[in-house]
């Protein structure tokens, strides 16, 4: 990849079928750009004003218990509703039709402090199988059929509520990023039997130019075709189309790279490093997929240090994403902080 540091140059996302422009040379230009306010606040373990603390009231007047691990509720203000009634319109310029669903909110920890890098690997681990617990309980209801879980951490990224916490939406339909991975890893099953993203992460795994963290059983690495500057995705090392199939040595496993990948993330710019992040499996309609492979996406938006972020307008909006900083550099990066929180050493 050595003729392709300088000079501008397309990547082919295997697993959307899109492609990204990368111009490596740009990263010379100064910056005289918007710069964001550091997240620099101490927050309490608890906060009497927060909707997510034990014991408070809920924006939908309801009262959270006095949960001490994670806390799961069905969102006061959800986008899916599950008794929305089957409508459609097939009007060729107007075609639309209802969509049914569930929102759940997850509350991570009771301690309104905590985010996921600072909890300990037995917290950590509650979350997983506190997803395991409620993906096993939507896909059996016959409405559902995929399942998508995520977490937008920080101001910057939308996030509502400093409370660390995630979502689940349970929709009807199988949202349009997952239908793009679904036909490319059924197209490349097909082809060579066996999953994209085993033999991805097997080329990635000989290259090492853009692992960040190679585990038993997951890899965490800055995807070939990333988009936003310090992109990364975990892959397990074996094919496992929904979460509920985790062993429980892959669930600690799990733990401990989701852990270290975001501490590296804050250890970065020593901040409290924003990003959405999302699990993307195979749908949940009874159907046997083969193809699809797990997989959790980062997508963090910091460019330069904690006050510069990533935009994507202009060409990258009405054209196709693009990049200065290479994946390589990116993972170079991470891979140079250390796996032990910065906040441990203040």
């Amino acid at each position: 990849m050595d003729e392709f540091t300088k000079y501008p140059h397309r990547r082919y996302n295997s697993l959307t079928g899109e492609w990204i422009l990368v111009s490596p040379h740009r990263t010379q230009r100064p910056w005289q750009g918007h710069k964001e306010t550091k997240q620099t606040i101490t927050m309490p373990s608890y906060d009497n004003d927060c909707y997510l603390c034990p014991g408070n009231k809920r924006a939908g007047n309801q009262i959270n218990p006095h949960y001490s691990n994670t806390f799961v509720f069905t969102n006061d203000f959800s986008a899916l509703l599950p008794t929305t009634p089957k409508i459609e319109n097939t009007e060729i310029f107007f075609t639309t039709h209802t969509e049914q669903g569930i929102c759940k909110v997850i509350c991570f920890s009771p301690h309104h402090n905590l985010t996921i890098p600072e909890m300990d690997i037995t917290s950590i681990e509650h979350v997983i199988r506190t997803w395991i617990q409620e993906y096993g309980e939507l896909s059996k209801i016959d409405a559902i059929n995929y399942i998508q879980i995520f977490e937008n951490k920080g101001s910057i990224m939308g996030c509502s509520n400093p409370h660390p916490h995630g979502q689940i939406w349970a929709s009807q339909s199988v949202p349009v990023e997952p239908v793009k991975e679904h036909i490319q890893q059924k197209a490349y099953f097909e082809s060579h039997g066996q999953t994209l993203l085993q033999d991805y992460i097997h080329a990635e795994l000989e290259k090492q130019e853009r692992i960040v963290i190679n585990s038993k059983y997951f890899v965490a690495l800055v995807p070939f075709w990333a988009i936003w500057p310090f992109e990364t995705m975990i892959v397990s090392k074996r094919p496992i189309q929904h979460i509920t199939e985790f062993t429980k040595n892959e669930i600690h496993d799990f733990a401990l790279v989701y852990k270290e990948l975001t501490c590296r993330y804050d250890n970065i710019f020593e901040t409290s490093f924003p990003y959405s992040a999302g699990i993307h499996q195979a749908p949940c309609d009874g159907n046997d997929y083969k193809e699809w492979h797990f997989h959790m996406h980062f997508y963090p938006p910091l460019l330069r240090s904690a006050e510069i972020k990533k935009f994507m307008v202009g060409y990258e909006m009405l054209a196709n994403p693009q990049r200065d900083i290479t994946p390589e550099q990116a993972a170079e990066k991470i891979r140079s902080v250390s796996a032990i929180h910065y906040s441990t050493n203040s």
